[in-house]
């Protein structure tokens, strides 16, 4: 199988970073639509090749940090983001998320 290479626009990326415990990270939802998978589909890449990652490369938010990433986004409707019943997991940059969905 052959890799195709996509190139996505860096403000598209930007606007998905959050700063969580001193680590820029990303919800497994919005890195789940940049690999074109559902989120379950990318949580259960994730549980299947746990050995493939460092242990600090994706963690679940606290119930605290989860209300007050909520609160960000004030009385809006923002179904997007409000819709959210679990606390997302988050993903760090220790090392390339790729590596999720290349064969062992």
């Amino acid at each position: 199988m052959t890799a195709i290479a996509v190139s996505i626009p860096d403000d598209i990326i930007m606007n998905q970073i959050y700063f969580i415990r001193g680590h820029k990270v990303m919800l497994d939802r919005d890195l789940a639509k940049l690999y074109g998978v559902e989120t379950k589909q990318l949580k259960r890449q994730v549980s299947r090749n746990l050995d493939r990652f460092p242990e600090d490369f994706m963690f679940e938010l606290s119930k605290e940090e989860f209300e007050k990433w909520r609160s960000q986004f004030g009385t809006s409707n923002l179904a997007d983001k409000m819709g959210l019943r679990y606390a997302p997991f988050v993903f760090t940059e220790q090392r390339k998320n790729d590596d999720l969905f290349k064969p062992a």
